[in-house]
C-alpha cells in the first residue's frame, strides 16, 4: 500500500508542474492582455508597463519567474483590481468553497440513497419518480432553473433572498451573520445539488442493480441476513467503487460550474473575478484560478485512487 501511495504522489507531483507549463504557455500565447485592451495608454507608458511587470521578457524565462513566485505563495499582480492576486482569490474564494462544498454534501448523500433506494425497488413507482426528476434535473438549463427559483421563492413566496451574500445594509455580527448568509445560501445550494445530483444517482443506481445481481449477495441472501445489513454492508461496498473517481471531478467541477449562478445571484465568489478577468484580459488572474482548479482535480483524482485502493485490495496488490 505505501508504494502504491508513493507511485501515485510522484506521478501527481509530475503531473502538477506539467499543468502549470501548459497553463502559463497558453495564457502567454494570447493575443494581447490587460496593458495593450487599455487604449488610454500611450505606446511609451504601455512599453514601461511592460517592462515593469516584466512582459517584455522571454516566455520561458517568464514561466521559471512565475513558477518561484508560486512557490512562494505570490500568484502575480491583478492590474484590474491593483492587488495581489493571492489577496484577490483569498478574498472570493472562501465564498464559493462554501457553497461549493455544501451543494457536494449535499449531492452524494442525497444521491446515494436515491440510488440505491431506486436499485432496490427497480420498476417501482419510486424508481420511476426518482427517474423522472433525475432527467428533469439533468435537462434543464442552470439559468433557468435560477431563475425559475427565483420567481417562485424570492418574487412570489417572498421566503428567500433573491441575491447577495447578506442582507442590503447588514450590520449583523456572530450567529445573526451566520443564519444570514445560510438563508442566502439556500437558493444557490439548492440549485447547484439540482445541477450536480442527476448523473451521480444514476451511477449509484446502476452500479447498485449489478452488484445486487452477483452471486455472493445470493449467498448472503440465503445464510438469513438481514436485507439491510445484505445491501449496505455487502453490496453498498461494492456498488460504490466505480463512482469513487467520480469524487475527483466533483468539487472542481462544482466550482467552474458555479459561475453561471454566481452571476444570477450576485453571489460574491470567485466565479465572478474569472468572467471579470477574461473581459479585461486579466490573465495573472485567470492563471492562478486555472491552476487551482487543476490542483483540485489532479489532488483529487490522487485522493480517489489512494481512496480506491484503500476499499478494494485487488488495486493495490497490482
Amino acid at each position: 500500500m505505501k508504494q502504491y501511495v508513493l507511485q501515485r504522489f510522484i506521478q501527481m507531483i509530475v503531473i502538477l508542474f506539467g499543468t502549470s507549463f501548459i497553463i502559463f504557455f497558453l495564457f502567454a500565447m494570447l493575443p494581447g492582455d490587460y496593458i495593450d485592451s487599455n487604449l488610454s495608454l500611450t505606446p511609451e507608458r504601455a512599453k514601461e508597463l511592460k517592462a515593469l511587470y516584466g512582459l517584455d521578457q522571454p516566455m520561458l524565462q517568464r514561466y521559471f519567474t512565475w513558477l518561484g513566485n508560486v512557490f512562494q505563495g505570490n500568484l502575480g499582480f491583478s492590474l484590474k483590481h491593483q492587488e495581489s492576486v493571492t489577496s484577490l482569490l483569498n478574498k472570493y474564494v472562501w465564498n464559493s468553497f462554501i457553497v461549493a462544498l455544501l451543494a457536494l454534501f449535499l449531492t452524494w448523500t442525497i444521491a446515494l440513497l436515491t440510488g440505491v433506494l431506486s436499485a432496490i425497488k427497480q420498476y417501482s413507482l419510486l424508481d420511476g419518480i426518482v427517474t423522472f426528476f433525475v432527467f428533469a434535473a439533468m435537462s434543464f438549463p442552470s439559468f433557468f432553473i435560477c431563475l425559475l427559483f427565483i420567481k417562485w421563492f424570492g418574487v412570489d413566496l417572498k421566503v428567500l433572498p433573491v441575491g447577495g451574500m447578506i442582507d442590503t445594509g447588514s450590520n449583523s455580527t456572530g450567529l445573526a451573520y451566520i443564519l444570514e448568509v445560510g438563508k442566502h445560501m439556500i437558493l444557490p445550494v439548492t440549485i447547484l445539488t439540482l445541477l450536480s445530483i442527476g448523473s451521480l444517482t444514476r451511477y449509484f443506481r446502476t452500479g447498485m442493480l449489478e452488484v445486487i445481481r452477483q452471486d455472493y449477495i445470493r449467498t448472503a441472501r440465503a445464510k438469513g441476513l438481514k436485507e439491510r445489513v445484505v445491501i449496505f454492508k455487502h453490496a453498498l461496498k461494492n456498488a460504490i467503487l466505480p463512482v469513487i473517481t467520480l469524487l475527483a471531478f466533483e468539487l472542481p467541477g462544482l466550482f467552474s460550474g458555479a459561475i453561471i449562478m454566481e452571476q444570477i445571484f450576485n453571489w460574491p465568489g470567485v466565479g465572478r473575478i474569472q468572467l471579470e478577468s477574461v473581459s479585461f484580459r486579466d490573465y495573472p488572474v485567470l492563471m492562478a484560478f486555472t491552476l487551482f482548479l487543476s490542483c483540485l482535480t489532479i489532488i483529487g483524482n490522487f485522493l480517489a485512487d489512494v481512496t480506491y485502493a484503500a476499499v478494494d485490495p485487488r488495486i493495490r496488490l497490482k
